[in-house]
């Protein structure tokens, strides 16, 4: 798994500060590294390993599929009625066959497509190679690391970074502030069984640095729609935290959690309230001239299915007075009704809200190692609301640091396997 685990770490480092840098390369040395790890972990992985990967997707074993599939059938030929309208103007331009496709752009969501088997794949290696518990703890140091410079980068250079990076190193950021809270975690539960306590005192201090350059980031620097993503995840780590130490019984525990997620509710209601238009634009930033009223022009003429998976730039052109300038993303939610349609949004939600639940459940009923599905839960709540907020998970590193988070959630859910 040595293989394995190195291609990990390279996908993770080379998608998140090579693009937070600008390198035009990044996204493609993310994907190279993701294949190459999948291919060290199958000619690697023992039989112990493949049963462990199958408790840890239990009941979730859908969500590896569903947005995949939904991508490919883009690409599928269908008749005109059911293709985007751009082949239909085709037909009727040059002649062809009475046939088309959902997507507006077969390359982009080819791309689109790539990107989305990179990201699973990337999930499945991290809940292999993150079966043996020191892994875990690397890939968790690594991954608080990366998330805080990405941050820092923000605070130190804001006028260097353009909005597109602004929204990567924001919802980083987020992740990292609940990574690194984790590692706190990871720091005291070291000093109280294992009394290591100089050692531990040096990890909660990294954890508490990175904490609080993240937490500047995001409460400081973002949207309000970011700052309550981040809000309800520390929220969620600290209900489970409480869950956990007080030994609540299973009713006191609903009744907490039920009460957390009511709160929640009013929260994000009031939130979308203070806003105006489309529900998929209200947590967005604010956007000035006509950009609005043509985001949303865009969104009315959404179909079911969308007009393809990363299409969004492609289709935008056509709202625009101006072709050769792209509009800016609003967020990421908008985007992805965009591409995929109502089907593909609620697909990507009921994803998200499939996992963060199996983490929840895996984080109650672990022992000291709660904190990495805790933090992994933690993290797919503040994706939720940040998705609404900006444009950032849109992000090839973002998407890689989520699926690794969410992989190593998975792994640590179920219990630490030896190393044989």
């Amino acid at each position: 798994m040595s293989l394995a685990y190195f291609a990990l770490i390279l996908a993770i480092v080379s998608a998140s500060i090579l693009e937070i840098a600008g390198a035009q390369f990044s996204a493609p040395m993310g994907m190279a590294a993701a294949a190459l790890g999948v291919l060290a972990a199958c000619l690697s992985a023992r039989k112990a390993d493949y049963e462990h990967y199958l408790r840890a997707v239990a009941w979730t074993r859908w969500v590896l599929v569903v947005i995949p599939i939904g991508i490919a059938l883009q690409l599928l030929p269908v008749w005109l009625s059911l293709a985007h309208p751009i082949w239909a103007s085709a037909r009727e331009a040059v002649g062809s066959l009475p046939f088309g496709f959902i997507t507006a752009d077969v390359g982009l969501t080819l791309n689109a497509l790539a990107l989305a088997l990179s990201a699973l794949s990337l999930t499945g290696v991290t809940i292999v190679v993150s079966r043996d518990r020191g892994r875990a703890e690397l890939i968790l140091f690594v991954l608080s690391g990366v998330t805080a410079v990405s941050a820092l980068v923000l605070i130190l250079s804001p006028t260097l970074a353009n909005a597109s990076s602004t929204g990567l190193a924001t919802s980083l950021g987020g992740l990292g502030l609940l990574v690194n809270l984790a590692v706190m975690q990871l720091a005291a539960e070291r000093a109280e069984t294992h009394h290591a306590l100089s050692r531990s005192i040096a990890i909660g201090l990294c954890g508490l640095v990175g904490a609080l350059i993240c937490a500047l980031a995001v409460f400081g620097l973002s949207s309000t729609g970011s700052a309550i993503g981040a809000t309800f995840g520390i929220v969620l780590v600290l209900l489970i935290l409480v869950i956990r130490r007080l030994d609540l019984s299973g009713l006191a525990a609903t009744a907490l959690s039920v009460a957390a997620l009511v709160g929640a509710a009013i929260v994000l209601a009031f939130a979308f309230e203070k806003g105006s238009g489309s529900a998929l634009l209200r947590l967005a930033p604010d956007m000035a001239g006509e950009l609005k009223p043509t985001f949303e022009r865009m969104l009315a003429d959404t179909r079911w299915f969308g007009a393809g998976a990363g299409a969004f730039a492609a289709v935008s052109r056509i709202y625009q007075s101006d072709p050769g300038q792209l509009l800016p993303t609003p967020s990421a939610a908008a985007v992805i009704f965009v591409d995929m349609g109502w089907v593909g949004l609620v697909a990507a939600c009921a994803v998200l809200a499939a996992l963060l639940l199996r983490l929840f459940f895996g984080a109650l009923a672990r022992g000291r190692d709660s904190f990495f599905p805790a933090a992994a839960a933690a993290c797919l709540s503040f994706a939720l609301v940040e998705a609404f907020s900006g444009p950032g998970l849109l992000r090839p590193a973002a998407i890689f640091c989520l699926s690794v988070i969410a992989g190593l959630g998975l792994s640590q859910s179920i219990g630490q396997s030896s190393r044989s």
